[in-house]
């Protein structure tokens, strides 16, 4: 696009005549991104100035640099490079964006997700379920991006704004109908989600979590509301009312509601929930009817995701039948609940829980289901909430028959350090420390017996453990394996 008509009616300020036809291929704000006669706009953050990165962004490419002040030595109108001083950086970048990209969120119909549990196996959820009615869509996500035929791996639950724009944009163009995202609540306070106008809402739940970033639980379920208060019709919120944050959601929320739950009334509801180790079996009913359900997924909070996704189908007018025929497709999500074959008789899980909430939910699950003992391979992550960790060693005290206390992703802190914190939450003696988690993980595979659970909890899908002076690859699948044939031999 030219650089004069990206520009019409929203920079007032000069251009230099030989830029005004110049053709702008890019819009960026990361100096590290190949941008060869791209656009650069320097945003001002809370730890770094981007104007510090201006002369990186020149030497990948760009052309065109946008920032809030005088320009940099050597940087004006004239030169190599061309100079626009903006007042407000962010909100330049917003209103180019949507014109660069051609407001790619009005071309594809896009679902955002949030809360603190279940946002992940929901969009699995929802992806296939689209696939099953014969629609196309991509997914942005934990795990990763998945844009047409790339997967990209992922940074951060939700990308950064500009990130957001482009893959929207290549959505459309490969024409995809829906696009279905998790929606963190740090990207909804940080305006990550600005311009992208959801044509639905989903809420799963909110306990405890990230008040290291929010001061305290109202506070982050201000940022998770963002997302409903700016629906609007014929756009759909779909909220689970057994959470009493879901309760306080229905009074914001300005667009037509479709609620689920398990215990209490509700347009979607699940009833007769039965299942072991091998899956579930449940109804739900809803206004239409009442349809028999049988999936993968075990434990009452995957019945919970399940009818968040059974409802939004509904508000996307899919008939019942093809919305089961979707869920029942689906068999697995990475590191939600997902089990490792092995040869030893054992079930092995590897699961991302790492709140209170997600630890108790899925402990409950597997107990649920039968009454093989339970040993619990876990930790806590360093520089995020420490209120948590107590807390997560209480559920695990109180619902595990034994835990081995290791390392998360321990960051800038001390392994040990994070251990004695969630020991402190142990009011009993039914665990062990093993601070190596590759040796936990070992240590838990021994000892368990035919017929017995491993859950290894916390990772997940990560193939990664960061620590304070290096990142090293930890695929716990991988691990499993390895140790599992290591023990045969």
């Amino acid at each position: 696009m030219r650089l004069s008509e990206l520009l019409d009616g929203i920079y007032t300020g000069p251009i230099g005549p030989r830029w005004r036809d110049f053709e702008v291929l890019g819009l960026s704000c990361d100096s590290r991104e190949e941008q060869k006669n791209g656009l650069f706009v320097a945003l001002p953050g809370l730890k770094f100035d981007g104007r510090d990165f201006i002369k990186g962004a020149l030497e990948h490419g760009a052309k065109i640099i946008v920032a809030s002040g005088a320009p940099p030595s050597g940087l004006g109108q004239e030169g190599d490079a061309c100079y626009l001083n903006v007042d407000d950086p962010k909100h330049f970048l917003r209103r180019i964006a949507g014109r660069f990209y051609g407001a790619p969120c009005r071309k594809v119909s896009t679902v955002g997700i949030t809360g603190t549990n279940g946002k992940t196996t929901v969009t699995y959820l929802i992806e296939s379920i689209i696939h099953a009615a014969g629609r196309r869509c991509g997914v942005i996500g934990t795990v990763n991006h998945r844009i047409g035929e790339k997967i990209i791996p992922s940074k951060n639950t939700t990308p950064g704004f500009l990130d957001n724009q482009r893959y929207l944009a290549q959505l459309a163009a490969g024409g995809a109908d829906y696009c279905v995202m998790e929606a963190s609540s740090h990207a909804l306070h940080q305006g990550r989600l600005d311009g992208v106008e959801f044509s639905a809402g989903i809420f799963t739940n909110l306990t405890q979590d990230h008040l290291d970033y929010h001061k305290d639980m109202d506070d982050y379920f201000q940022a998770k509301s963002l997302l409903f208060t700016r629906l609007t019709a014929p756009a759909a919120a779909v909220i689970n009312t057994d959470d009493v944050y879901g309760r306080k959601l229905l009074r914001l929320c300005g667009s037509p509601i479709i609620t689920y739950a398990i215990d209490v009334p509700a347009d979607v509801r699940a009833k007769n929930i039965a299942y072991d180790l091998n899956g579930s079996r449940f109804d739900i009913v809803f206004g239409g009817g009442l349809v028999e359900l049988r999936t993968r997924f075990i434990g009452k909070h995957n019945v919970y995701n399940i009818l968040a996704a059974f409802a939004w189908g509904l508000s996307q007018e899919f008939e019942p039948q093809t919305i089961c025929g979707g869920i029942e497709n689906l068999t697995a999500v990475p590191g939600r609940l997902e089990r490792v074959d092995n040869g030893q008789g054992a079930f092995i899980f590897i699961d991302y829980a790492h709140t209170e909430d997600g630890l108790v939910n899925v402990l409950k699950s597997l107990k649920g289901a039968g009454p093989q003992k339970i040993i619990l391979v876990f930790g806590c992550g360093g520089d995020r909430d420490r209120a948590k960790r107590p807390k997560m060693g209480q559920a695990a005290c109180s619902l595990a028959d034994h835990s081995i206390v290791t390392s998360d992703n321990p960051r800038s802190e001390e392994p040990q350090a994070i251990i004695d914190e969630i020991t402190a939450g142990f009011s009993k003696k039914n665990y062990e420390v093993c601070v190596d988690r590759r040796e936990a993980i070992g240590r838990a595979l021994k000892t368990a017996r035919p017929g017995e659970i491993v859950l290894i909890a916390g990772k997940g899908h990560e193939n990664y453990q960061i620590f304070k002076d290096r990142t090293i690859v930890f695929n716990e699948r991988d691990i499993v394996k390895a140790c599992l044939q290591s023990l045969k031999s």
